[in-house]
């Protein structure tokens, strides 16, 4: 599933490429505001010189795709899986499961975006030197700047910008502390938001420029998104330190195994008689095929409970509905994360049933552990 309002409009390496609907407004914009450029560069145009914007557009959001998919590739070739990329209207965003196991890893797949878009630039600007007139000129310069530009300012050492993995990275090696990194670079995002918010103030006082309204829009949307994206790190970081903690085998609900086609009443005497808090349903051959909903069993009525077979309030067992015993901490939420339910059979490593894991009992052992 893909988010609201994305188009995927292909893959590569087996990574989809999606479009959000807000890089529509943003190609549309940029259209606008070359358009008397266009005019000057090539007159006579009319409605084209909208087209040649629009094809600009495109073509700057192509070197996105390029910064975005050297994180990509960098991504898997460290193991890590990468769900997708998508182009929007501040640029790109590579959705990326997991966390790099290695300051190394994490600092190289940060710097590599940065150091894409500045390869692009270079190129860019190397052929401008040979090709400086027309439509062709105008496109080659814009290129070669917008992507220096991107590049540079990427490397601003501040969360949620590829600089501030590269400055969590150094502090992560320093420290031997990957929270305290990502703790350090957002609040050089916050840093960052801030001076972005300042930055029409700058251009007056320091650069002699009146800044416009166009100017105090873009500073109050880049600020949010700095702002909002710090400030998502640190309390995902926060969230983080107590992963460590959160196992999955301490958890379990003691379980009874039973066979499909017995009741519900029969189901539940047995568990009670077990001391389980949990049921699960086997085959005639013992394979684990079922576990009973604790919500379809508290919503059966006792007086019908004799008459309805336990299999009917059971989730049929699918990939990931498995976990092993000793899964935790940010393994266990991925993987609560990749197959939503309410509960889950924890196994152990010679595939023997060791209890049941429910979702309401880690969130409640997460929680404790936010306030301990």
């Amino acid at each position: 599933m893909h988010p609201p309002g994305s188009l995927r409009i292909g893959s590569i390496g087996g990574i989809d490429v999606l479009v959000r609907s807000s890089w529509l407004l943003i190609a549309v914009l940029i259209a606008i505001v070359l358009a008397p450029r266009v005019e000057v560069v090539q007159p006579g145009l009319g409605a084209l010189k909208y087209v040649a914007g629009l094809a600009f557009a495109v073509l700057l959001y192509m070197s996105v795709l390029l910064h975005e998919m050297s994180h990509a590739l960098m991504a898997k070739h460290f193991g890590l899986p990468v769900r997708s990329i998508s182009l929007h209207f501040l640029g790109g965003m590579t959705e990326i499961e997991g966390e790099p196991a290695t300051p190394g890893e994490e600092f190289k797949i940060a710097v590599v975006g940065p150091l894409t878009s500045i390869a692009v630039g270079l190129a860019a600007l190397a052929v401008a030197l040979f090709v400086n007139d027309g439509l062709l000129g105008m496109a080659v310069e814009g290129l070669a700047g917008a992507n220096l530009v991107v590049g540079v300012l990427n490397l601003i050492p501040g969360l949620p910008l590829d600089g501030g993995r590269v400055l969590r990275a150094i502090v992560w090696r320093g420290t031997n502390n990957m929270h305290s990194g990502t703790i350090v670079a957002a609040w050089g995002g916050r840093v960052t938001a801030v001076v972005a918010l300042c930055y029409p103030l700058i251009e007056r006082e320091f650069f002699n420029t009146p800044p416009d309204v166009v100017d105090y829009l873009l500073a109050c949307v880049l600020a949010a998104f700095l702002w909002g994206g710090a400030t998502a790190s640190i309390v995902s970081a926060k969230a983080r330190r107590r992963l460590p903690a959160l196992m999955a085998r301490p958890l379990a609900r003691r379980v009874v195994a039973v066979p499909e086609g017995t009741s519900v009443a029969e189901a539940v005497r047995l568990a009670r008689e077990a001391g389980a808090g949990a049921i699960v349903t086997h085959s005639h051959d013992n394979e684990i095929n079922g576990v009973v909903s604790e919500a379809a069993l508290l919503s059966t009525p006792e007086d019908r409970r004799p008459w309805v077979p336990v299999v009917s309030i059971a989730r049929t067992m699918e990939d990931g509905l498995t976990l092993p015993a000793d899964i935790a901490g940010e393994e266990l939420i991925r993987a609560i994360g990749r197959t939503p339910a309410e509960e889950y059979v924890l196994v152990e490593s010679d595939g023997t049933l060791f209890g049941v894991l429910t979702t309401l009992d880690v969130d409640r052992a997460f929680q404790a552990g936010a306030h301990q």
